[in-house]
């Protein structure tokens, strides 16, 4: 009947058979695997129509397929199963076709431990809902998506008129495809190389004092034909002159590279060739093409990748600006086997934190070549993230202002079969050689750590062994009235938190409420609490520093009393980084009630004075390029939980309560400490809630919003700098959302219109 709903519980089963289209008994693959759940109609009764499929998945990976198994008396048929697209949020929405007299039904996903779908229904719709449904999602793939693209998943005008069902399909499947077309216009607009741009960059170079010579490594291993011809011809169509491409082939078995290479190297003196007798690794061939290398400065280009004319040049011209740079890296994106650019990604700024947990530098990755000849180079035992190895080797010898990002897209990626550029997933022996390369470097630092998956099964985690015994904690908690969120946050505390030593201050700020009065004096009969009072007006900034001055802990944690713990050993994590090498300031990840994200960071400068970063994402969603679930450095975090070490809360005066009682304190508190010196750092392993609401300040009295704006124009006064370029987003992003969204008017400071 049209409208009625289905609902379903959901639990594991396994050791199910499925039937080939011959009538023989085949394993699903169903069995053991943990990611197989049977669909239980709660009213005994399925669906034998059309229905739309909603789901809320907890998933761990980018969007994917998942498949829907059906027995309608004759068992499972892999070919009868219905693919089932999981978007990168973790909803499924889906129109299916039933058949008649479905008796089980089994819902599957290559994701083994990493999907969990929840309230899952399906509601009956009828024809017309249907076509409209349908049209919905197949319109705007048809805006979005190159016609090449499009035939090769089978969607086409004609389709949609005989086959509407499969034009749905196929437009499920493009969704999981990366659209081009308005990223070609962006590339179009904002960074093509036009004659004049070369023009000027050749002048440019006439003037430079120094013209650097840039050694290009290549490790080469039976790279199809035509991508090696590709990838050589980026170099030689090189704007700047002053460089050199060393190739280092590991035994290339394919008959066509040593001809080809041979043709090069006689086509161009720059072009130098070592041909390895026995196929080695890459970083045995890296090594080899170092040894060629005459350059200052080596550059690291893989066999199938591109680069832009201008790469090599915006290089040399940062390196000009800042002679003493020892790494440099650039933004990058990815380019498919049809030439077609996509996912770009725009780095920040060097990122110590991110460093631990991603490899961002990657590519475009230039060193300084004494520097890496100093680190030891490439070593074996480290393959497929042999140059995460050498840059973390390299920038423990660098300080940080040797380390430049240039913010301009200066890499492809080529994304093919079985490449990284499509899933980190792809190689798992790369992920293994990096955690040992994470770990090696922390073990010559004399960190104590241990590196392990990052919610993102392609990065890292990075745990801090704490010393014994570990410091002493003061919590520092404002209220006023509100008994059910105070005592909701205290008791959150003393349930979940697995800490050994720790005290907490409760500010009061006057309470009259009955049940708050109440609570507070049982509060002062607990041991470890104390309850201060403070009877001025509303001072957020006061109350904390008010409470700072009487802790006892060698660490303090300002923490909002609308926030609840969710895991347990959250002091742990934040004592953990804060405790690092010039760390002052740790935030940690705090989650609206349903899950999305109200605080992974803050970016200060961008839709104002500071905002939060991924606010309102899925919980489940990894953010941009992982950084939703990556420890990192960032310009704030919110005071609602942030941990600081006591000696520099004093050393940098507090938080101000002179000119910000209420808002933009704790983003004023950051940047103060990192004007002193010190790093903040987010993680997202310590969890809470903050039932702060959505919609807060939208009934703000004439005296709240007239605070309010003398705090922002504050903030903007005194920090114009540091709002107008956060150094831990990108030039490339807008300033209006904080959402990483290509900026329709990039700050890139191009080094050719400069002169």
């Amino acid at each position: 009947m049209t409208g009625r709903l289905y609902k379903f519980s959901l639990h594991l089963v396994d050791n199910l058979e499925s039937k080939e289209d011959d009538g023989s008994a085949a394993s699903t693959g169903f069995g053991g695997s943990g990611n197989c759940l049977e669909l239980d109609p709660i009213d005994g009764t399925f669906p034998e129509c059309w229905v739309l499929l909603t789901a809320r998945a907890t998933s761990r990976a980018s969007a994917f397929w998942t498949q829907l198994y059906i027995d309608s008396g004759e068992g499972f048929s892999e070919s009868a199963a219905i693919g089932l697209r999981v978007a990168r949020d973790g909803s499924v929405r889906q129109l299916i076709s039933l058949p008649a007299g479905v008796r089980r039904m089994i819902w599957r996903s290559a994701a083994a431990g990493e999907f969990r779908p929840e309230c899952v229904s399906m509601r009956a719709i009828g024809a017309w809902e249907r076509i409209w449904r349908m049209m919905l999602r197949i319109a705007p793939v048809f805006v979005v998506h190159t016609p090449r693209k499009r035939k090769r998943v089978g969607l086409t005008l004609a389709r949609m008129l005989v086959d509407l069902a499969g034009a749905y399909e196929a437009a499920g499947r493009m969704q999981s495809l990366p659209a081009t077309r308005a990223y070609r216009r962006w590339l179009r607009r904002h960074h093509a190389l036009r004659q004049r741009d070369r023009n000027l960059i050749l002048r440019h170079i006439d003037r430079m004092k120094s013209r650097p010579t840039i050694s290009v490594l290549m490790p080469v291993f039976n790279t199809p034909e035509r991508l090696l011809r590709e990838a050589i011809e980026s170099v030689l169509g090189q704007v700047y002159p002053n460089w050199e491409l060393c190739i280092a082939d590991d035994g290339s078995s394919a008959t066509h590279v040593r001809p080809l290479l041979e043709q090069y190297a006689r086509r161009d003196v720059r072009i130098k060739v070592a041909y390895q007798t026995t196929t080695g690794n890459i970083s045995k061939a890296s090594n080899a093409a170092m040894t060629l290398a005459t350059g200052d400065f080596i550059a690291l280009l893989d066999h199938d990748d591109l680069l832009p004319a201008h790469a090599l040049y915006w290089v040399a011209a940062e390196i000009e600006r800042h002679p003493g740079a020892q790494i440099i890296y650039t933004d990058e994106d990815k380019i498919d086997e049809e030439g077609e650019r996509f996912s770009p990604y725009c780095k920040p700024d060097w990122n110590p934190q991110l460093a631990l947990s991603q490899n961002f530098v990657n590519h475009f990755g230039v060193y300084r070549t004494a520097a890496a000849l100093a680190a030891g180079g490439f070593r074996d035992g480290y393959e497929g993230s042999q140059d995460y190895d050498l840059m973390l080797r390299v920038s423990e010898r660098a300080t940080p202002d040797q380390i430049r990002h240039i913010p301009a897209i200066l890499y492809h990626w080529r994304a093919t079969a079985g490449s990284t550029a499509l899933a980190g997933t792809e190689k798992n022996y790369a992920w293994e050689s990096g955690r040992r390369a994470i770990q090696d470097h922390l073990r010559r630092r004399g960190v104590e750590a241990k590196v392990s998956r990052s919610r993102s099964l392609s990065y890292y985690r990075v745990q801090y062994v704490l010393p014994q015994p570990p410091p002493k904690v003061s919590i520092v908690i404002p209220t006023r009235d509100g008994f059910e969120l105070l005592s909701r946050c205290v008791e959150s505390v003393l349930g979940h938190t697995t800490y050994p030593d720790y005290e907490v201050l409760v500010v009061d700020n006057g309470s009259s409420e009955r049940r708050a009065v109440a609570y507070l004096d049982s509060l002062r009969r607990r041991r470890g609490f104390r309850v201060l009072s403070y009877a001025k007006p509303f001072n957020y900034s006061a109350m904390n520093n008010l409470a700072v001055e009487q802790a006892n802990g060698e660490v303090v944690c300002l923490l909002n009393n609308d926030t609840e713990v969710i895991t347990p050993d959250w002091i742990q994590e934040l004592v953990g980084c804060l405790l690092q090498r010039n760390v002052g300031i740790v935030g940690a990840r705090l989650l609206f009630r349903d899950g999305s994200v109200q605080h992974a960071g803050v970016l200060v400068g961008v839709g104002g004075v500071g905002n939060h970063v991924h606010a309102f994402l899925p919980g489940s969603h990894p953010g941009y390029f992982g950084r939703a679930w990556l420890a990192q450095d960032w310009s704030a975090v919110t005071g609602a939980c942030m941990m600081i070490r006591t000696s520099l809360y004093s050393e940098i005066g507090g938080l101000d309560a002179e000119h910000l009682a209420v808002t933009f304190n704790d983003v004023d508190f950051c940047l103060r400490a990192r004007a002193a010196g010190w790093r903040v750092v987010y993680t997202p392993y310590a969890e809470l809630y903050h039932h702060e609401s959505a919609t807060r300040g939208s009934y703000r009295s004439p005296d709240d919003k007239a605070r309010a704006r003398r705090e922002r124009d504050y903030m903007r006064r005194r920090w114009a700098a540091e709002l107008a370029e956060d150094p831990f987003y990108n030039p490339n992003l807008s300033l209006k959302r904080p959402f990483f969204s290509l900026s329709s008017k990039p700050r890139v400071r191009k080094p050719w219109l400069a002169e």
